[in-house]
């Protein structure tokens, strides 16, 4: 059988990997002629998030939320993005403000963070409220918000398919780790997974540029990636 090929014409010869500039490297994972069974997050790899989302690709998005400032989040982008909405930048930010004013005064025992839902009629936003008196998430934010959009999502086939931000290098909700610097992409796909979450994952536009390191479009990643970590072949 002849080599498959990917362009028309002289394309394959001519799109040729670039020595320089942005690029991402993806590997292959698993056998694709069967089903592993496992659950898994898609990772979506030089995908636009806000092209897909008012395209109309998927029923929910988790993002992050906060009751000071959403203009610079995904939020505030995609309130402008979408006309048929009923909310507002203001307004959302307003009722995260007074969503964070009524468990003050009536479940501040409650454990964080809380999730909003914000319907856009076409787009249902799920958003991490972020801790009072904080600038940014933690990983243990994370796996608490994910376990609750879980139970959200479980069952729930007009809220699919889902999908979300990574939070990692994020401006208005930032995510940290428990040293004050912001985990790698793995820690944040494994506090989504371990909570039960099974929908896509959109990676920083920051990692599109990793040319010397290897990609995968799944997690859980493979594992000959922990034995070479624990120094086996």
């Amino acid at each position: 059988m002849s080599a498959i090929r990917i362009y028309n014409g002289d394309g394959d010869r001519l799109v040729e990997a670039p020595s320089g500039g942005p690029r991402v490297t993806m590997i292959p994972n698993g056998n694709p002629r069967s089903v592993s069974g496992q659950r898994s997050l898609r990772l979506q790899w030089g995908q636009h998030l806000l092209d897909d989302l008012v395209e109309g690709r998927y029923r929910t998005v988790v993002c992050g939320v906060n009751d000071v400032d959403n203009s610079h989040g995904v939020l505030g982008e995609l309130l402008k993005l979408i006309p048929t909405s009923q909310w507002s930048l203001s307004s959302a930010t307003s009722y995260a403000r007074m969503f964070r004013g009524a468990v003050n005064l009536h479940a501040r025992d409650d454990r964080e963070p809380y999730v909003l839902k914000f319907d856009l009629d076409r787009l249902l936003i799920l958003g991490l409220l972020r801790p009072a008196g904080r600038d940014h998430f933690t990983l243990e934010d994370l796996y608490r918000g994910f376990r609750t959009v879980s139970k959200m999502l479980e069952g729930r086939l007009d809220r699919a398919p889902a999908c979300t931000v990574s939070f990692l290098g994020a401006k208005s909700n930032r995510l940290l780790d428990h040293e004050g610097h912001e985990p790698s992409l793995e820690s944040a796909l494994h506090a989504m997974h371990q909570a039960g979450f099974t929908g896509d994952v959109y990676p920083p536009v920051g990692l599109w540029d990793v040319p010397r390191t290897a990609v995968y479009a799944t997690y859980p990643f493979p594992e000959g990636l922990h034995r070479m970590r624990e120094g086996s072949s």
